[in-house]
């Protein structure tokens, strides 16, 4: 039986969206910079991190993984898949005003009665349940 080890997002600019999707989600952050992973970006010409073409984001409390992979193109269409998202205390309105001070929009308010609907800072689609 198979599992979810790594969702993988394509996007322009690896860093930054790790960095907002790792403040989205408790418990997540950017995996840290070693001296091996820095020598291995230096043999590929990447002084700085923050130009590095793949991005981990990861939990000491989960087993699933976001992977950030830079590509060439801009997203063009609706995404085929996103995630769907919960907050603690139920209050999507209030988590929705934090996702926007992170670099996220909200999309849609009223698609759903249960949701609202947000993108990142590269117009991925996520919804943020309410209740």
């Amino acid at each position: 039986m198979a599992w979810i080890g790594d969702v993988v997002f394509d996007c322009r600019h690896p860093a930054t969206l790790a960095r907002f999707w790792a403040q989205v989600l408790d418990g997540y952050a950017v995996a840290p910079y070693d001296e091996a992973e820095l020598a291995r970006l230096r043999e590929r010409g990447i002084d700085d991190p923050e130009d590095d073409p793949t991005v981990l984001v990861e939990s000491d409390a989960s087993p699933v993984r976001l992977w950030f992979q830079q590509v060439p193109e801009p997203r063009t269409v609706k995404n085929r898949v996103h995630l769907d998202l919960r907050c603690p205390d139920g209050d999507a309105d209030a988590e929705a005003r934090r996702l926007v001070a992170l670099g996220a929009t909200l999309a849609d308010e009223q698609a759903h009665p249960d949701l609202l609907v947000l993108h990142d800072p590269e117009g991925n689609e996520l919804c943020l349940l309410r209740g």
